[in-house]
């Protein structure tokens, strides 16, 4: 049995029975049987239960049935919607900004660093390659600058908390994994409630950015194996694990999950993944997972 979560954005256009009729016309004609459904948020969120089809099948007919809708659509197995392991990238996914962009900002470079940023995210460069090449710029950089950077540019994705304490306070593991900076990472993963956190650490010497970052790196294949490595010491199978980024270093991990997501993201990156959050924010993870706002752990 599969459930096809329907979610529209908090602000903005609202999910309506014309959205569910649709989606189920698709399913049906797809040669599935919609068995039931059910509201998790009136004019925001529904379920229709499914058989008949596998998962593609079924996400390809709802997502063409809503195409040009401000609608997203999670589809996936009913019996592990609730997940007990979560791992989650961190920039432009938990928060809204880069930090290294913004960092670079600081120093007078952030055109050149966001270029780069960008490419390496949509997987056009190495992702250790340009990490090395980036940070190399802000060498000199004050490290007083971090923490300003911190207080002035960070902003969280809306959702971010709600999404992680109320997984936690239903029995799941939280682990934020990043190819960013642990300055940024630890509070990050502190404000929002992440059990476990992992990142890179920049040099710095004598009050300065060193313009290197110390080994090892956390690239892409870091991310798989930290969701590996924790599914396995929790007895976790993956069909229950959670992941969820932007960027082409979050393809593994994102294809190893049971439900890896997409959160607007690099083409790349949500053509890899079972699911993709186009219009909404983080609460659409907690709608997918069957919690209705009143089960929530923290606001929105």
């Amino acid at each position: 049995m599969l459930v096809a979560t329907l979610v529209a954005p908090w602000e903005g256009p609202v999910l309506t029975s014309t959205h569910l009729v649709r989606a189920r016309q698709a399913l049906e004609a797809a040669g599935g049987q919609v068995t039931d459904e059910a509201w998790l948020e009136p004019e925001r969120a529904a379920d229709l239960f499914v058989s008949g089809l596998d998962r593609a099948q079924a996400r390809a007919a709802v997502e063409a049935a809503l195409a040009g809708e401000t609608v997203d659509a999670i589809v996936q197995e009913a019996a592990h919607r609730r997940r007990r392991l979560l791992i989650a990238d961190m920039d432009s996914t938990m928060i809204t900004i880069e930090c290294i962009d913004e960092l670079a900002d600081y120093a007078g470079v952030k055109e050149q660093v966001a270029r780069v940023t960008e490419a390496a995210m949509r997987g056009e460069l190495d992702f250790e390659g340009a990490l090395d090449a980036r940070v190399s710029l802000l060498e000199e950089l004050e490290e007083s600058v971090l923490e300003r950077c911190y207080a002035e540019r960070v902003a969280f994705t809306p959702g971010g908390a709600a999404l992680v304490r109320t997984m936690a306070a239903n029995g799941a593991h939280t682990v934020l994994v990043s190819g960013g900076f642990t300055f940024f990472v630890e509070r990050v993963a502190a404000k929002l409630g992440f059990a476990q956190y992992k990142a890179n650490v920049l040099g710095i010497r004598d009050g300065k950015l060193t313009g290197t970052v110390d080994r090892p790196i956390i690239t892409a294949a870091v991310k798989r194996q930290t969701l590996l490595e924790e599914s396995a010491r929790r007895g976790i199978p993956l069909e229950s694990c959670l992941a969820v980024g932007d960027g082409a270093n979050d393809i593994p991990m994102i294809e190893e999950a049971g439900l890896g997501v997409a959160f607007h993201a690099k083409p790349k990156t949500e053509a890899a993944a079972s699911a993709a959050i186009r219009h909404g924010d983080l609460t659409a993870l907690l709608f997918a997972q069957g919690y209705r706002r009143e089960d929530w752990a923290a606001a929105r």
